[in-house]
């Protein structure tokens, strides 16, 4: 199972200028951490984790096999129904070969019925003997159907094993564990040989390929910003700062009272409007690290 969460970071700046429309006054236009769209892999069966081969750190690609979980339960389980299923087949193989006897002698019964009415028609065949065919005829259909009624139970039956013998077939498949996205292993949650079940987290997972930096303005700061702007992003690189370009890809259509980590009363009262900046990452980038966005400012050198 996989369960896909957003995490947001706790703000570890001070907003004291985020209102300030930071034009020529040497300061960002807003501040803010970085995030990314973590997945939580999970066990989708119960059993023993045989195989778990990654680390922390890890880079994955999608749809890589790391692992599975012991599946010789489900495979004796599987071989039990499949010889169920094939007593029940012998078992309707036999009913069925009774009503093709049925059906022969229907159809050798039919036509000495044709027979005797062409013979009444030139009066070489008596009433008597027309009526006593008809009712052999009917007597074999409702063998017949007596015995269709006797045959539908195992048919059902049947059909019910095969459902089984898919459900089984499902779980085994679920057994096998794949990288669901190209990503970094944020945290491991399991070792081999330990016992897992139905929904216990195994890995988180994230791309940190691209980073979303997570920022507020206020409202006269939104004129001067739109979705697919390209922007600069600036983090803390020893003495200076190292900037990135960024692209909006997200603006909140409502706004949203200051997050209570900012200090003062005045602050916190204050409507802002939440928006996320997309940006490269050459790996210098990580979860929770704060960073400044500047909507007007020089390249990025």
């Amino acid at each position: 199972m996989i369960t896909q969460i957003k995490k947001t970071v706790t703000l570890s700046i001070v907003f004291a200028t985020l209102f300030s429309c930071g034009k020529n006054n040497g300061k960002a236009d807003g501040y803010g951490n970085f995030e990314a769209t973590e997945i939580t892999v999970s066990s989708e069966n119960s059993g023993k984790l045989l195989m778990f081969n990654i680390e922390e750190g890890q880079n994955l690609t999608k749809d890589l096999f790391i692992g599975y979980i012991d599946t010789i339960p489900l495979s004796l389980k599987r071989e039990q129904i499949v010889i169920s299923k094939a007593v029940l087949n012998s078992k309707s193989k036999g009913v069925l070969s009774q009503i093709s006897v049925l059906n022969a002698q229907m159809a050798t019964a039919k036509k000495n019925q044709n027979r005797i009415e062409n013979l009444i028609k030139d009066n070489a065949a008596t009433q008597q003997q027309l009526d006593n065919i008809t009712g052999e005829i009917n007597v074999l259909k409702q063998q017949i159907r007596s015995i269709e009624i006797q045959n539908a139970p195992v048919v059902n039956e049947l059909k019910n094993i095969d459902i089984q013998l898919k459900q089984i077939d499902d779980q085994i498949q679920k057994s096998i564990i794949t990288n669901p996205i190209n990503g970094t292993v944020l945290t491991k949650y399991a070792e081999p040989n330990e016992i897992t079940s139905f929904g216990k987290p195994l890995y988180k997972i994230a791309d940190l390929s691209t980073m979303e930096l997570r920022v507020y303005l206020s409202e006269p700061q939104l004129a001067s910003i739109k979705i697919g702007q390209e922007v600069t992003v600036k983090i803390d690189d020893s003495d200076t700062m190292k900037s990135f370009k960024g692209t909006v890809n997200w603006i909140a259509s409502e706004a949203e009272f200051t997050p209570k980590i900012i200090q003062t009363k005045e602050e916190r009262v204050a409507l802002v409007y939440a928006v996320k900046i997309k940006v490269t990452n050459d790996g210098s980038l990580k979860i929770g690290m704060p960073a400044e966005m500047w909507i007007n400012n020089p390249e990025v050198k």
